[in-house]
């Protein structure tokens, strides 16, 4: 196991790992998108919203108690994110995309950012803070009024497309994560604290089967000892380097 090291030169043996690979999946955590200076999901309680715990907002029982408040503490989430760039570590995963003969991003962000950067075979393990599905009687999307969060199939309230305390995740995204972490060659953990499950699970799934664990993140996490290579530091710092020396690019 390769100690947690600040970014210099990567070892010979992660170089030709990573060229020879033919499956490489990351996972990414709210970690990279901070690079771009959004905030955590708890950062984000501010202003109106600061006397407000998370857990008492994205809840079922939150939005039936007051679906208005809910729809419009989103509204602020997905302004925040529209505001947000991608940054270096986006994008160098969306150019890793291009040149890996198969490849995955699975990402507990619902911030969209890795779809603005160009990623395309992405899995969004807790929804999309930018969709809406009907509240009421899962209308199809032909007819939501997304600035007030009302349903016109219906007249009912939409909700954001994201996963709330006490829901599953969905059930497609999750068997195509745990499917990712039994085939691939390559697992990168990347801005997340490898603490949450089941994200945190797909890890422990991979390293038992072979595959090559790497570790980007600002501070250690229960993976650390664990990883093949671990990297502490900025994701929008370390991939282009690592995609440089990889790749040339």
């Amino acid at each position: 196991m390769n100690k947690p090291e600040k970014i210099t030169d990567f070892p010979e043996s992660l170089i030709r790992c990573l060229h020879d690979a033919q499956k490489i999946v990351v996972v990414t955590g709210a970690g990279i998108s901070a690079e771009s200076g959004l905030p955590t999901f708890r950062d984000a309680q501010t202003g109106l919203w600061s006397k407000y715990r998370p857990e008492e907002l994205a809840t079922v029982e939150a939005f039936k108690r007051n679906p208005k408040f809910v729809w419009d503490w989103y509204s602020m989430r997905r302004t925040q994110a529209l505001s947000a760039e991608p940054n270096a570590g986006h994008i160098a995963i969306a150019e890793m995309e291009k040149r890996a003969p198969d490849f995955l991003v699975i990402t507990q962000n619902v911030d969209g950012l890795h779809a603005r950067a160009g990623s395309q075979k992405l899995v969004e393990l807790h929804g999309n803070l930018h969709r809406a599905t009907c509240f009421e009687n899962n209308c199809s999307s032909d007819k939501f009024d997304l600035t007030n969060g009302r349903c016109l199939n219906c007249g009912g309230n939409l909700r954001p497309d994201v996963v709330w305390f006490g829901e599953m995740l969905p059930a497609l995204a999750l068997a195509a994560a745990s499917r990712a972490a039994e085939e691939w060659d390559v697992l990168f953990s990347i801005g997340t604290s490898s603490q949450v499950y089941p994200a945190a699970e797909l890890w422990q799934i991979a390293s038992q089967r072979g595959a090559v664990i790497i570790e980007i993140n600002k501070d250690p996490t229960p993976l650390t000892p664990e990883a093949n290579y671990s990297f502490i530091g900025k994701a929008g710092e370390i991939l282009p380097l690592l995609m440089r020396q990889v790749w040339g690019t």
